[in-house]
């Protein structure tokens, strides 16, 4: 109630509140614009500053809304009363506010670590533990949000993705192997299985040339071909084949799937299959089962 009455009998109070939240949405709003357009816009196409700067905007809007209830704080009588109230017994409230808070700074801490040791930046495309893969949009205080290929986006907390193994397709060198792996029938050419699926490959826009001027003169092939094993029903081949990066790896594994399987129709080699046969208890000859006596 003296909260309610301190506002309501003094408007100056009202003014400066209403000064008070509207500068700091200002401000954050002004640096948010500086920092996308002058510095975002500059910025290292390594994805480093980019992630730097994000986590900056993030860091300077909750220093700038923590000021700001600070301000208000002091100007009310009721809530300045309250902060030193519940300062004077300082012990029992860090004690509480600790304990309350110890998950927010393990967060705040995490992601100071992205920042400051890179296993992901923001662009890249990772996959946590279990999850599923994404592209990093953007890295707060308190989490990390990564878009995933059905536009959902997945909030992992810092602390989480801070102790998870991530795998990071982007990280480095962006290049990617694609493994296409494919089995034919016994009775087929693996020759001209091997020489079709390095065609299809090569002719693909994807597909680029990643061998070293050594493998080169060696007369390694562009695009290797191993038999990988055999299995009940097939011989299992196994293409490695590089692509600039690995956003375009899904779609360049799906245009070759579907070539490769074009063109072995028409070829002549063949992609086995089980068969089954189903046998109808009634349709079985009388006394099928029973033994023949002797």
């Amino acid at each position: 109630m003296d909260f309610l009455k301190s506002i309501n009998t003094d408007p100056k109070i009202i003014a400066f509140v209403i000064v008070i939240g509207l500068g700091a949405y200002i401000l954050i709003r002004i640096i948010k614009w500086f920092i996308n357009k002058q510095l975002i816009g500059n910025a290292d196409p390594t994805k480093d500053d980019i992630t730097r700067y994000n986590f900056f905007k993030n860091g300077i809007s909750f220093i700038i809304w923590m000021l700001a209830i600070g301000a208000v704080i002091s100007v009310i009588p009721s809530l300045k009363t309250l902060a030193i109230t519940l300062f004077a017994g300082a012990g029992i409230l860090m004690a509480i506010l600790g304990f309350a808070a110890q998950e927010a700074f393990s967060n705040i801490i995490s992601g100071v670590f992205i920042v400051l040791f890179k296993p992901f930046r923001v662009g890249d495309m990772i996959k946590v533990s279990n999850l599923d893969y994404g592209i990093v949009v953007d890295i707060t205080l308190r989490h990390t949000v990564i878009n995933n290929f059905e536009n959902k986006r997945l909030i992992v907390p810092n602390s989480v993705i801070g102790s998870e193994v991530i795998v990071n397709d982007s990280i480095d060198d962006s290049k990617i192997c694609r493994f296409i792996e494919i089995g034919i029938s016994y009775d087929s050419d693996i020759d001209l299985a091997t020489k079709i699926i390095q065609e299809e490959a090569m002719k693909h826009k994807g597909c680029i040339d990643a061998r070293t001027s050594s493998e080169k003169k060696a007369g390694k092939p562009q695009v290797n071909v191993r038999l990988m094993s055999f299995g009940d029903f097939s011989i299992n081949l196994r293409a490695y084949v590089w692509t600039k990066d690995p956003f375009e790896a899904p779609q360049m594994h799906a245009d070759l799937n579907r070539a490769i399987k074009k063109r072995f129709d028409l070829e002549g080699i063949e992609i086995p299959f089980p068969y089954r046969t189903v046998v109808f208890k009634k349709d079985l000859p009388p006394n099928s089962n029973s033994l023949s006596d002797e």
